[in-house]
């Protein structure tokens, strides 16, 4: 069973930085695609970033390419989201995933088989 437990969440002033970490525990992290969604009330979850199973290929969200940064560290077991220049409109709930097609970039929800609880975060103006 994989289990992927978000942290690192707050609240941050517009500009700053704030890096999520995603825990994942149960079979190899290498057998998994990683990706971070995010979600906020009334809308549906939307892609941030997405990370291949050995770190090799990424791909971002139009809205955060060039100030997110995903990583994964498989030895262990660890997804980051790296954020800077953090803006109000990236306020929401993220979510790590895990898709079991590895080799797979992803950006629907629906692909994703692992989710965590979520981590909020805040951005104040």
């Amino acid at each position: 069973q994989v289990q992927l437990v978000e942290s690192g969440g707050g609240l941050v002033q517009a500009g700053g930085s704030l890096r999520l970490s995603c825990a994942v525990s149960g079979p190899p992290l290498s057998n998994y695609a990683m990706a971070w969604f995010r979600q906020t009330p009334g809308k549906e979850r939307e892609f941030v970033a997405v990370i291949s199973w050995s770190g090799g290929r990424s791909r971002y969200a139009d809205s955060v390419k060039g100030r997110f940064t995903i990583s994964r560290d498989n030895a262990k077991s660890m997804v980051y989201l790296q954020m800077a220049s953090i803006k109000p409109e990236d306020t929401a709930v993220y979510y790590c995933a895990a898709d079991v097609s590895k080799f797979a970039l992803s950006d629907r929800p629906s692909d994703y088989d692992y989710w965590g609880q979520g981590a909020q975060v805040t951005v104040s103006s």
